[in-house]
């Protein structure tokens, strides 16, 4: 059994039986009939993945890897807020008329920003500081910027990332560790797809900065589970697991925006039946 799969099967076990429900509330999500979506959530979840010593993409169920990254390279290397510069369609339901989900996401995080080196953007600033400074404790990004909310199509789950750096007795290598906080998750429909994409983004921003890979700490505000989901989530994590699968990234990559999904593979990723048409409330 993956360390991912016991840290998803233990979550959700918390959750169904220690959360709180917030049914008969006033909330806002709603699922497509009308009807108001009400969830059983659980404040301050938090969960460390070593990614030394596995690749957390659970094997209950399938994550579909690629996918995952490509909306990863859309917000943090091409900062794009346009769905059309996107594979997938998961983002079509916030964007109008022109593909725009507004100023979200990769708009934040592309505004460059005047810092005592010149303009940056927040990633390259990242870069900059784990190659010339790394034990800072400022090195950081967020984009849940309240001047510019009422102009996003979706405020942002997923909206702080910090880094740090730590370093083993007896070895030159500097480990990159990072902190992702999320103000909200959908456990069912988007956890694993998080765990996966802010872990791949730690072994890249280490393999470009000369570092090895350390833990994701994943802290989640309001992890909640869909009333709708209670009955999948109950089947999901009853499945059988497997081993964590391996994953390769292109070691001749240096420069953070030359990635491209051609750079990144999953090998031996033996999982559960994917679970199809999964109501989402928006």
């Amino acid at each position: 059994m993956s360390q991912a799969d016991k840290l998803f099967i233990r979550m959700c076990e918390d959750i169904l039986e220690n959360g709180t429900s917030t049914e008969g509330e006033k909330v806002r999500p709603k699922w497509e009939d009308g009807t108001s979506a009400y969830t059983v959530k659980q404040f301050g979840v938090v969960n460390r993945y070593d990614l030394s010593k596995e690749f957390p993409a659970l094997t209950l169920r399938k994550t579909y890897v690629k996918s995952a990254i490509d909306e990863l390279l859309w917000i943090w290397q091409r900062k794009s807020n346009n769905t059309k510069d996107l594979k997938s369609h998961i983002w079509d339901q916030w964007a109008d008329e022109d593909g725009s989900i507004g100023k979200a996401y990769g708009y934040q995080l592309g505004i460059k920003h005047k810092y005592k080196e010149g303009m940056m953007d927040q990633v390259d600033r990242v870069i900059y500081d784990l190659k010339h400074n790394p034990y800072s404790r400022r090195i950081m990004t967020n984009i849940y910027v309240h001047e510019d909310l009422h102009e996003m199509n979706l405020y942002p789950c997923a909206y702080s990332m910090t880094f740090n750096v730590t370093k083993k007795e007896g070895e030159n290598r500097l480990i990159l560790n990072g902190i992702l906080n999320q103000r909200s998750q959908d456990i069912l429909a988007a956890n694993n797809w998080n765990v996966v994409q802010y872990s791949v983004l730690l072994h890249m921003i280490a393999q470009v900065c000369d570092m090895q890979v350390g833990e994701f700490v994943h802290v989640i505000a309001d992890a909640h589970i869909y009333d709708r989901h209670i009955p999948i989530i109950k089947e999901l994590i009853k499945r059988p697991v497997y081993d964590a699968p391996k994953f390769w990234m292109n070691p001749e990559v240096k420069d953070f925006y030359d990635f491209t999904l051609d750079d990144f593979k999953i090998e031996d990723y033996q999982a559960g039946e994917q679970i199809s048409n999964i109501p989402i409330a928006v």
